[in-house]
């Protein structure tokens, strides 16, 4: 059986604390620091408008952002990259956001997915002749598993690989769309079923681009993010050679989940950085902007938009922080929870940020000579990236609840299955977790109460509703609003108490964890019940009323 996740482990009522007590940053920030000015220089020297206008980047940008390791960060010194760990490449991704999130995508998704199937499947052979060139920027990567009809359910992709006779190579048919650095790329990780009776049993495949067979469309016209090369990638009996395969046979689905973590820890310190960008514009304007002859910074309604982007902005670069040592320990652990709960929290939060900040900006804000307009655009898809935020806000509960179910066949059907629900549902909390900090200690009890009422909502979900409850959206959406405050809090109590025992906490975290906490307590209060309220129950009624107008409208 697969070993649970540091989340299931608390959703079952046991917290592995030897994990945020452990917690460290390994962290070269000299290091980072000489190569980040590199990288920022390169992104100073090509204007944003002028790229933008022009819908892509130059080669000789391209070529530049390789030569100072751009495209080579987190690939090992022994085939030509920088090396950087987990930690020290989401703070280059934290400062690129800031920077120009559009141009950065390019490395970005080369590095977060497109090459991270050779880096951690890949055999060595395939290592060794695709990672330099990938490292120096030479072979730009792409990563191609959506589909035209197939988005978030990945495992009933169209996309097919089938061996030849004589086993030498496979022939893949398909066409996948919305890829990201499609028209840079001279390689692509590819997901294809590689059996039409088993849905899942899927292959990866190292795929380059000038393949006979491979066709790029034309770049889509898209709202932001115009640096970016987003295509669609059509595979006609493309000849891929069996050496091309990452890992075995059916491990693609698996391989193309692991990628995933990286994308959506990608996408939680790009929101990181634009969060702390926007707290930054609302300083600078509220203090300098002066109504009714004080500074708007005096007016509580602004100070509310700037204390949020500052909390969020902690709570999330400590959330991407605390899962990057996850996967440091593991790089192919299962931490779809940990990474699903960072780009959630990140994404949404980030956009209220950037929303926020022109709103502070006022009308000068709405300007196109401003950045507000242009980090609206190319942010706005974060939410839609990598699983869109619908997604994520049911997916933790439903894979939860799916391995609950089956523990609870495996006790046998009827009362069996019943009494060991009950016994989960009773179940004592084990949190052996504690500070000598009272705001610590304060948020850790908070922590603990809404993982006790997380493990109670699984139960009596699966006792209600049976094999109805993933219908059940609201229900499931509160339970992932617990969960995301819960590790929120722990991520943070994890990064405070290293910096308490090195004798450097700071003051404004603790205001930060405090003012976290609170929140967290009220989203509790407004979210451990099994049943819908009265308003969602309502929503369903009044959208089949609508549905039943609008059909009659349109005869």
């Amino acid at each position: 059986m697969e070993t649970a996740t540091f989340i299931e482990k608390i959703y079952r009522g046991s917290l592995d604390a030897r994990v945020p007590a452990s917690f460290k940053i390994l962290r070269d920030t000299r290091k980072v620091a000489g190569h980040l000015a590199a990288f920022t220089a390169v992104l100073r020297d090509y204007p944003a408008a002028a790229i933008e206008e022009e819908g892509r980047i130059p080669a000789e940008m391209l070529q530049r952002m390789g030569a100072v390791g751009l495209f080579g960060m987190t690939i090992p010194e022994s085939y030509g990259g920088l090396g950087f760990n987990l930690w020290e490449y989401l703070q280059v991704v934290e400062e690129l956001a800031r920077l120009d999130i559009s141009a950065g995508l390019v490395s970005l998704a080369h590095l977060s997915i497109g090459v991270k199937g050779i880096v951690l499947f890949g055999n060595e052979s395939q290592k060794t002749r695709y990672l330099p060139p990938a490292a120096s920027g030479k072979t730009i990567f792409a990563f191609a598993l959506t589909e035209p009809l197939i988005g978030s359910d990945a495992q009933h992709i169209e996309t097919a690989a089938r061996l030849s006779k004589d086993g030498s190579h496979y022939i893949l048919n398909g066409r996948k769309t919305y890829i990201t650095n499609a028209n840079y790329a001279g390689g692509v990780t590819v997901f294809a079923q590689l059996d039409p009776k088993r849905p899942g049993f899927m292959g990866a495949f190292i795929v380059e681009t000038d393949r006979e067979g491979v066709r790029i469309g034309k770049d889509m016209p898209k709202m932001g993010l115009k640096a970016s090369s987003t295509a669609a990638i059509h595979f006609k009996d493309v000849r891929v050679p069996v050496e091309n395969l990452l890992g075995r046979p059916g491990d693609g689905f698996k391989i193309a989940m692991t990628i995933l973590n990286y994308g959506r820890l990608g996408l939680g310190a790009a929101s990181a950085g634009m969060m702390r960008q926007s707290f930054e514009d609302m300083m600078k304007r509220s203090s300098t902007r002066i109504q009714f002859s004080v500074p708007i910074r005096d007016f509580p309604l602004v100070q509310e938009k700037i204390v949020r982007a500052r909390v969020y902005s902690f709570i999330s670069s400590a959330m991407n922080d605390f899962v990057a040592g996850l996967l440091e320990a593991s790089p192919r652990k299962n931490a779809a929870i940990e990474t699903s709960h960072c780009k959630l929290f990140g994404t949404t939060h980030g956009w209220d940020a950037v929303y926020d900040a022109l709103q502070v900006a006022g009308g000068a804000g709405y300007l196109s000579t401003q950045p507000y307009e242009k980090r609206m655009r190319d942010f706005r898809v974060t939410t839609v990236f990598e699983g869109t935020t619908e997604i994520h806000s049911i997916y933790p509960p439903l894979f939860a609840l799916r391995k609950l179910a089956a523990q609870q066949r495996a006790h046998g059907k009827g009362i069996r299955g019943i009494v060991f629900l009950l016994r989960e549902l009773f179940r004592r909390t084990d949190w052996p977790l504690y500070f000598d900090h009272p705001v610590l200690e304060k948020a850790s009890r908070v922590a603990r109460a809404n993982a006790a009422s997380i493990r109670k909502m699984l139960c009596l979900g699966l006792l209600l509703y049976g094999r109805k409850v993933s219908e059940k959206e609201f229900f499931l959406r509160r339970i992932t609003t617990l969960s995301v405050h819960m590790l929120g809090i722990l991520a943070a109590l994890s990064r405070m108490e290293a910096d308490r025992k090195a004798g450097a906490l700071s003051a404004d975290d603790v205001g930060m964890l405090r003012y976290f906490a609170l929140e967290a307590a009220e989203a509790r209060r407004k979210n451990r019940t099994v049943f819908d309220s009265r308003i969602e129950k309502l929503n369903g009624e009044t959208f089949e009323a609508m549905c039943r107008s609008w059909t009659k409208a349109r005869g």
